[in-house]
């Protein structure tokens, strides 16, 4: 694992059980300053009456070897000390597992804290210390090469990335995603636009990707091949 900039933590204040039918996340205390690690799961793990909204390009095992996305940090309101929500672009969401990046949004203090993560489900998340605003601009890809992944994600508004390096040799790479997911459930969202999507360096329409909706959330059309927001 490298990292270019800031300190690297796990956080976590969920737990996750995993048993048919589908995982259920629990709870078991609520605190710290920053998002704190609930697990951002595969789409059929659901809570709070959702789980993701966004696109899915779905398709065969290692189909899929990148996705990448740019978003602005969107204002939030929080409505409950338990809302926690992501928006992430990911590998492999329609298998058990889930390679993936993006920035949490916590309300655990009462207010918004952002916190840039990469994940490797069903591991925990696991949290960057580097500073984010509301408004900041974040570009997130995670790459893979065999049973090697990349995970990068950078503030382009305050000039930091974050690169990580793992391995999964049981990760099945047969979908990409770009979604929002509320593991805590939704704080109020204004919007979430998603630009410059790309999945395995195309563009995200040229997939015919699944649209997917969540707490009353969804995604708007996909324009110039490859940007929607959500709403």
């Amino acid at each position: 694992m490298s990292a270019e900039t800031g300190a690297v933590a796990d956080r976590p204040w969920w737990s996750q059980q995993r048993a048919p039918p589908p995982p259920v996340l629990s709870l078991t205390a609520l605190g710290g300053t920053a998002a704190a690690g609930a697990s951002f799961a595969p789409t059929h793990t659901v809570r709070f009456g959702g789980n993701w909204a966004g696109y899915v390009a779905a398709g065969s095992v290692d189909e899929f070897v990148s996705a990448a996305a740019d978003w602005t940090v969107p204002a939030v309101t929080c409505l409950a000390k338990h809302d926690l929500y992501a928006p992430w672009v990911g590998i492999g969401g329609y298998s058990d597992t889930v390679e993936q990046t993006g920035v949490a949004t916590s309300c655990s203090t009462g207010s918004p804290v952002e916190s840039a993560w990469y994940e490797m489900y069903p591991a925990e998340p696991t949290y960057y210390s580097n500073p984010i605003s509301t408004g900041d601009t974040i570009a997130a890809s995670v790459t893979s090469s065999g049973t090697k992944f990349t995970f990068k994600i950078s503030d382009v508004t305050k000039g930091w990335t974050e690169t990580t390096k793992k391995s999964l040799s049981s990760a099945e790479k047969l979908s990409a995603e770009a979604v929002i997911e509320a593991p805590g459930g939704y704080p109020k969202i204004t919007s979430v636009s998603f630009t410059n999507v790309l999945f395995n360096g195309r563009g995200l329409k040229s997939f015919d990707p699944v649209k997917t909706t969540s707490g009353g959330y969804k995604p708007g059309k996909i324009t110039h091949g490859d940007d929607f927001s959500i709403t």
